[in-house]
């Protein structure tokens, strides 16, 4: 199930196993996995950040080599996990790692491809449009019976690219304007990737405070992804899980989750739909229940 293929491109934004492995011998391709692993308390409280690095040295992708989205692609300086570090810092640091000018990059994950649509989402910010997803992930590569290797990859750097896309994010000031009634509020639309009770507010939070920000629609990740095998729901079931929240055309669309990973999933499927603007708040819930006198609602 791949899609959204564009004149001129490597591969397409979305791309089957089968697709890609046709290419594995192309000298402008760059594939990385992405894996990274959130261990959360049983009691609630913030989750700790685990590496997805040692399962990827036992099997990975041909060729492929890993970015470390915590330690290579966030501000280790930000009061909250996976912040946008400054635009020049991520660019180099990328570039090192082989994900820059000149290439084609497929991201991957051994489980949940939001890791994947990330490191898609950081690249297309800086300007890379040479950026596909692998559909499926690692389980997918595996079941089609595809080959796999072990032990470390590292990619030649390449020239980093750093002309950002200021309109592809969104700051906190700018969704207190929203909440608040301002000039941005009257045609914007903020909507929430996370589980259905974790919108509510019910259960244990990994954040400050339980609920949500005020005026959002839920559109949780796993109905445009299934999550027990990676691959994307198609077409027709993505179109569903959008459409169904009644957005027009012509609204500004922010996306937010916990701490801006899985907000990137429904970026990445309104892009498969052809909506190339939908903005992100980085800071999401991880920033804006840390301000005890930023609202938030339940229920």
């Amino acid at each position: 199930m791949s899609g959204c293929g564009t004149p001129g491109r490597l591969l397409p934004v979305l791309v089957s196993p089968e697709d890609l492995v046709r290419r594995l011998d192309d000298p402008r391709l760059r594939i990385v996995d992405t894996t990274t692993h959130l261990d959360r308390p049983e009691g609630g409280g913030r989750y700790t950040v685990r590496s997805g690095r040692p399962g990827y040295l036992t099997t990975h992708l041909p060729g492929a080599g890993f970015v470390d989205l915590a330690a290579d692609a966030s501000d280790p300086a930000a009061p909250f996990p996976f912040a946008l570090p400054p635009t020049r810092h991520l660019a180099r640091r990328l570039g090192g790692l082989g994900l820059g000018l000149g290439v084609h990059v497929v991201a991957y994950s051994r489980g949940d491809p939001m890791w994947a649509t990330r490191l898609w989402w950081l690249l297309r910010y800086l300007g890379n449009d040479e950026v596909s997803v692998l559909d499926g992930g690692l389980h997918g590569w595996t079941a089609a019976g595809l080959p796999v290797e072990t032990g470390e990859v590292a990619l030649p750097p390449v020239r980093a690219l750093a002309r950002p896309r200021p309109d592809l994010l969104v700051t906190l000031p700018e969704v207190l304007d929203t909440v608040h009634g301002g000039t941005a509020a009257r045609r914007t639309r903020l909507v929430n990737a996370l589980r259905p009770e974790v919108f509510r507010g019910e259960g244990v939070t990994s954040y400050s405070r339980p609920g949500r920000i005020p005026g959002s629609l839920n559109l949780p990740a796993d109905r445009l992804v299934d999550r027990r095998t990676g691959h994307w729901r198609d077409a027709a079931a993505r179109r569903a899980a959008l459409t169904a929240l009644r957005i027009d055309d012509g609204d500004t669309l922010i996306t937010y989750c916990g701490a801006g990973i899985s907000a990137t999933v429904p970026v990445f499927a309104w892009f498969l739909a052809g909506r190339r603007d939908v903005r992100l708040y980085d800071g999401s819930l991880a920033e804006w229940t840390a301000h005890p006198d930023l609202p938030v609602e339940l229920g």
